[in-house]
């Protein structure tokens, strides 16, 4: 007679499945793959990038896991439903929902225009919002929501203005959420990555700051504790983590995950510098 699961955990590992938004690339298809990895089923999102979509969802099979892309262009909320709705006809249920996919204008506040500024937060809260209400009714007790948010949500960044509030806005809703689905042992969490080596973090050091990436690198690791900066890998490990059967008791967090970079003083760098 099998034991049955403490309340607060998933599904049996051979029957989780997983949706993350905008996983073809950077994090979203390291989280993918990590959890398929780990046992999961996995669904992605894409927008445009079909071919993209088919290469990891191929990387799925290759774990022996099932993938599906979906097509969903999330600055459309009224896509949310149809795209989860597939999901569910494909696999039969929901387990664990990553909200990976956001996207902005990164211009400052000033000159954001107004569609911008609607795309961004319909990306990020709107859709995110629609997803949680969709997938939540297929989720068994135990399921797992992970919001992939970033240090624009509480620390200025040229650029990420609007960005930045849509994240803010996201990691409140992690709390009322964790608060709201908490009875049914579903989890909701927040993964708040530092500077991580991605195609995005170099356009926006070289491109949106005008520095070179390995010498703005090289001052990062310098005032980073642990001297280097983070990997897609490291934020795929948290997400998983919080996916998983383990991380029961912990929700309505935001986790920092920056290599200690923002506990330390400004003063302390003056210590530290060369």
């Amino acid at each position: 007679m099998s034991t049955p699961a403490p309340r607060g955990s998933p599904a049996p590992r051979d029957a989780r499945v997983a949706l993350v938004t905008g996983g073809t690339r950077g994090f979203g298809r390291g989280i993918a793959l990590r959890l398929a990895a780990d046992g999961a089923d996995c669904a992605i999102t894409y927008r445009t990038r079909g071919e993209l979509a088919k290469t990891v969802v191929a990387e799925i099979e290759a774990l022996g896991r099932r993938g599906l892309a979906v097509p969903l262009a999330l600055e459309e909320p009224a896509q949310v439903p149809g795209a989860v709705a597939k999901v569910v006809e494909t696999f039969g249920r929901i387990d664990v929902l990553v909200a990976n996919a956001a996207a902005t204008a990164f211009r400052p506040i000033v000159e954001q225009k107004p569609h911008n500024v609607e795309k961004t937060l319909a990306i990020s809260v709107h859709s995110f919002i629609s997803a949680v209400q969709e997938a939540a009714p297929h989720m068994a007790d135990g399921g797992r929501i992970v919001v992939v948010s970033g240090i624009d949500s509480h620390q200025a960044m040229a650029g990420h203005g609007v960005l930045g509030a849509a994240k803010a806005a996201m990691e409140s809703l992690v709390r009322v959420l964790a608060l709201e689905l908490g009875p049914r042992g579903i989890t909701v969490n927040a993964v708040s990555p530092g500077l991580v080596d991605t195609e995005s973090s170099r356009i926006y050091i070289e491109r949106g700051l005008g520095q070179p990436w390995d010498a703005a690198a090289a001052r990062m690791i310098a005032a980073t504790p642990v001297r280097r900066l983070g990997t897609i890998d490291d934020v795929a490990s948290l997400v998983a983590y919080l996916a998983s059967p383990a991380a029961g008791f912990l929700t309505g967090q935001t986790i920092l995950l920056d290599g200690g970079l923002t506990m330390v003083s400004p003063l302390q760098r003056l210590v530290d510098a060369p």
